[in-house]
């Protein structure tokens, strides 16, 4: 055969079996909706809602197992409120906080766990064998064995946490702690803190770029994504947003090179290159928008917007809304799950 010829052969080949690789990542959508108490799924190809099911009250954090065969989701009785109104709190009903488990398969919760009071936010352990869940009102980290639901025992940090994350190369977790502005760096397997970083910023979520040498976290009230190394524990720069941005939920792309936040009642996605953190584009979404995820290939970004009831679907490469979906009341948190496994 011609040289030239299958070389061309050989790159029109490679380029069709990507092609057909990214067209078979099938996967469904799953958004946790706080005021509705459902859970909707969305599916990945024609971005369609095709189930809505009950899992309890004010469900918000939601994450899948590595492996997809799984799906949790915080549940909580405590009511609404506005920071800092904590003396004019309602009753809770703490027989209504959990982590509820659900069959992704079945579309359906199957089980309910206490996992402690008030869980709002949560990460997966690397291995998929722990969650780490933020109770707001104990001020502490949680875990929980997520073969049978049971304690494996908690850390305490300060006041309001919210936001988990797992670094992908250790496995150190990292808490956000809303009203003092801290991140406490945490040895799950050593059960202690192993530094504290002050960010200020009502820090709100945090995510890791995949090599695990840079965290990024999201700082509600500064209006700025906080930068931390890892190795050090040190609070490296702050990535000022586009003014009236109030930084929420964060997700990284699966090469590092682009982070992705939810800027509240911004209404916007903010993208930052992680190359030079600065802000590369701005792409306008619902109202209120929180929990973010990726698909499978990073062609596309989920946004929740809590306020307008309904999913902004991105286009990545084209920095642009492609639609809206109407789900539940409040839609606060998004997992992906694979269904091509």
């Amino acid at each position: 055969m011609n040289r030239c010829y299958s070389v061309i052969l050989g790159s029109v080949l490679t380029s069709a079996a990507f092609s057909v690789s990214a067209e078979s990542q099938h996967y469904d959508v799953f958004v946790s909706n706080e005021r509705s108490g459902d859970v909707t799924v969305i599916d990945g190809t024609s971005d369609a809602v095709v189930a809505t099911f009950p899992v309890g009250k004010r469900p918000r954090g939601i994450h899948a197992t590595p492996d997809g065969k799984r799906i949790f989701v915080t549940l909580t009785g405590s009511p609404r409120m506005a920071p800092g109104v904590e003396t004019e709190r309602a009753p809770g009903d703490k027989a209504a906080d959990g982590l509820g488990v659900i069959d992704p398969s079945a579309r359906k919760l199957i089980d309910r766990w206490r996992v402690g009071s008030d869980p709002e936010q949560f990460a997966i352990s690397k291995d998929g064998k722990f969650a780490f869940i933020a109770n707001e009102d104990d001020a502490s980290a949680a875990i929980v064995d997520l073969s049978s639901g049971q304690s494996r025992g908690k850390v305490k940090v300060s006041e309001e946490p919210e936001g988990m994350g797992v670094n992908p190369v250790n496995g150190e977790l990292y808490v956000t702690c809303e009203e003092k502005g801290e991140v406490f760096a945490i040895a799950p397997d050593e059960q202690r803190v192993r530094a504290k970083i002050d960010t200020g910023g009502r820090p709100r979520s945090v995510a890791f770029l995949p090599d695990g040498s840079r965290a990024y976290v999201a700082c509600e009230s500064g209006g700025y994504v906080a930068v931390i190394n890892p190795a050090s524990h040190k609070l490296l720069s702050k990535i000022q947003l586009p003014q009236g941005s109030l930084p929420m939920g964060t997700a990284i792309s699966g090469d590092g090179k682009e982070l992705y936040v939810s800027t509240g009642r911004g209404n916007s996605i903010a993208v930052i290159d992680t190359r030079t953190n600065a802000v590369s584009a701005t792409i306008p979404v619902g109202t209120r928008a929180w929990g973010i995820a990726l698909s499978p290939d990073d062609s596309k970004l989920y946004s929740a917007n809590g306020a307008s009831d309904d999913v902004s679907v991105v286009d990545v490469n084209a920095r642009k809304e492609l639609k809206r979906i109407k789900v539940g009341s409040g839609p606060w948190g998004v997992t992906i799950v694979r269904t091509d496994k």
